[in-house]
């Protein structure tokens, strides 16, 4: 039941980071959500074959504070990639558009 809990969690945190960082119109809807969704439980999974108890605060702390992280660079990063790489492209045709059109 808590790994539904912390799995519901860090799909806020990703919800929350879609709409709260820039970059929203370069990715999916569902893709940071699921990202945090992922992280917070296999970092909750991976806590509790190390030993740690899933009644204490620091699991929940570390599992959801891992998602907010990875939600944030995983937002970044994507955002940041997609600008470039639809730049590189639209200058490439663009470009090639051009020299087609004047030969």
């Amino acid at each position: 039941m808590e790994l539904l809990f912390v799995f519901l969690g860090g799909a806020i945190f990703g919800t929350i980071a879609r709409y709260t960082l820039p970059h929203r119109d370069e990715h999916g809807s569902v893709l940071v959500p699921a990202i945090g969704a992922v992280v917070a439980s296999v970092v909750w999974v991976a806590l509790t074959w190390l030993g740690w108890a899933w009644d204490g605060g620091w699991i929940w702390w570390v599992s959801l504070g891992a998602s907010v992280v990875a939600v944030i660079v995983a937002d970044l990063a994507i955002g940041r990639h997609r600008v470039q790489t639809d730049a590189a492209l639209l200058t490439k045709l663009t470009g090639s558009a051009a020299t087609a059109t004047t030969h």
